[in-house]
């Protein structure tokens, strides 16, 4: 014998109704939006695929251009490319200025970071603003004077001219770095290291040191990938001898002489790997939500 159902079983609850229509509605609104966002995406994924998938093609392809795909592959192009524009000496170029930029601008930086955080003196926003300028100005502006200011002191066409020219922005890039990291400290804990008897030195490198290790490291690495990719200044201060990989690759492109395209090319995706590989390992160890937090604290 069947159970009569009653209204109260089959009748939805009162409101629902109503709620799942504005829900329809507020998808109905918001569909066009949406799908004109992924449709903008997925446009330029496209065509950034495009342009990076054709080098990569055409620096193992025999030939091409004539269908959709190479008639054949080959790795002979690299070890041309390496050959014809003697990577070898421009790695290790690239690899020495990179390094001594880090270095040098942690050196000059993290002390100048320190007295910004702790002190206060007369001129300290006037000093900050002109912090601002090398990383707010395009590097071309101030890059075309400087190397002129370098070539008479007969610094610039040398490894030294090079590095001199990239620690002007690489120095005020790490002092915005570390200082919201040396603001976090609590000054109190240096009092306290200095009422037990600790000397400075000690202070420093057995209590600020491993506090400032994290930051350190953020700016060095967000350094060494801005110093790999930087064109201006190094294009604008290097030498035959002291060229870094981005300016070899665009001497390569448009210096006179008949070059093969997929020696090119190759050379291009060495130094796009390099990027990448570089950028990879700054994301592992940086966090930019966090250094932005932390930047606008």
């Amino acid at each position: 014998m069947s159970t009569p159902t009653t209204a109260a079983t089959t009748a939805p609850p009162a409101g629902t109704g109503t709620k799942h229509a504005g829900r329809r509605r507020r998808t109905l609104t918001l569909r066009p939006g949406t799908w004109l966002v992924r449709a903008a995406l997925a446009f330029f994924f496209v065509n950034l695929l495009g342009v990076i998938g054709s080098v990569v093609l055409n620096s193992f392809g025999k030939t091409w251009f004539t269908g959709w795909a190479p008639r054949g592959y080959t790795t002979t192009w690299y070890s041309e490319a390496w050959k014809e524009f003697d990577l070898g000496p421009v790695m290790w170029v690239t690899v020495e200025v990179s390094f001594l930029v880090v270095v040098l601008s942690l050196l000059l930086a993290v002390p100048a970071s320190y007295a910004l955080a702790r002190r206060d003196f007369p001129g300290k926003r006037l000093l900050t603003t002109l912090f601002v300028l090398p990383i707010l100005v395009p590097p071309i502006a101030y890059g075309i004077p400087l190397a002129t200011v370098l070539y008479k002191f007969h610094l610039a066409g040398s490894l030294t001219g090079v590095v001199l020219a990239n620690l002007v922005p690489s120095i005020p890039f790490v002092v915005f770095t570390m200082t919201p990291f040396i603001e976090q400290i609590d000054p109190r804990l240096e009092a306290a290291a200095r009422m037990c008897g600790a000397s400075t030195r000690s202070v420093l490198v057995r209590v600020l040191g491993p506090l400032l290790l994290p930051g350190m490291l953020a700016a060095g690495i967000l350094v060494l990938v801005r110093t790999f990719g930087m064109f201006e200044l190094t294009f604008l201060t290097s030498g035959p001898d002291s060229q870094t990989l981005i300016v070899s690759l665009f001497s390569a492109v448009f210096s006179a002489g008949i070059r093969t395209p997929q020696s090119i090319d190759a050379m291009a995706v060495i130094y796009t790997a390099s990027m990448a590989v570089l950028l990879l390992v700054s994301l592992r160890f940086v966090n930019p939500t966090q250094l932005v937090a932390r930047s606008s604290n």
